[in-house]
């Protein structure tokens, strides 16, 4: 591979394995996962229940360890990295997405968005700003001061993308992220991270069971028992 090349591509895992034990059974839920993905594509990760996807999301994001394997992001091999090295590297490089939005029921869309920036150091006038400048990013700029349960399923979603776009990460990991929203906002909210992703060149890994938005991915990558299929 030339170093060209390399340069290129914002994940590679090599020969992932992950094993769990529990008792005295055994389960291999990823067997010798090889993959690249290139800077600014937008990759599926999809499969059939149990097969294995969250948990290689998990390990790529360097939540967690693989049996083994290596895995490399933005040239950095995270797999040899101490526990605090990895904190610090995810919080400056990995927005995450998830199914259930998780946002503090409590807090303002600008004020769960806000939150991500106070962990990457940025406070006062300068969060409140670059919060308001995400929310308009995602289209929703006059929902700022929103609860969670004033907003549709579609509207949570995007404060969650607002969020994971918290201070510029260069990977975007989102773990079934329209599974919670009926089509035209799954649809809508996948075109909005594919425009960031070629604007901003930000690579983004999704794990879904959605077909219906296949055609927004520059690639999919099938899992099949652990095993990546073509």
């Amino acid at each position: 591979m030339s170093s060209l090349q390399a340069h290129r591509k914002a994940i590679i895992g090599i020969g992932v394995e992950m094993v769990f034990q529990s008792g005295g059974s055994r389960f291999q839920a990823l067997k010798k996962v090889n993959l690249e993905i290139f800077k600014g594509d937008i990759q599926l990760l999809m499969g059939p229940s149990g097969s294995g996807k969250t948990t290689l999301l998990s390990i790529l994001a360097g939540i967690l360890t693989p049996t083994a394997g290596s895995v490399h992001l933005l040239g950095e091999e995270i797999t040899r990295m101490s526990r605090n090295q990895l904190a610090r590297f995810r919080l400056a490089n990995i927005g995450f997405i998830f199914q259930g939005f998780n946002l503090f029921p409590a807090l303002t869309a600008a004020e769960n968005v806000e939150v991500a920036l106070h962990l990457k150091g940025i406070r006062g006038r300068m969060a409140r700003q670059q919060a308001q400048v995400l929310l308009e990013q995602v289209g929703l700029a006059d929902k700022a001061k929103n609860l969670p349960r004033d907003l549709s399923g579609g509207q949570k979603q995007r404060v969650a993308i607002a969020r994971a776009l918290a201070g510029n990460p260069q990977l975007i990991m989102a773990d079934e992220p329209t599974a919670a929203l009926d089509s035209h906002s799954g649809h809508a909210v996948i075109e909005l991270l594919r425009q960031l992703a070629k604007e901003g060149g930000c690579t983004v890994l999704m794990v879904t069971h959605d077909s219906r938005i296949m055609d927004v991915a520059d690639r999919v990558l099938h899992l099949e028992d652990g095993r990546l299929k073509a």
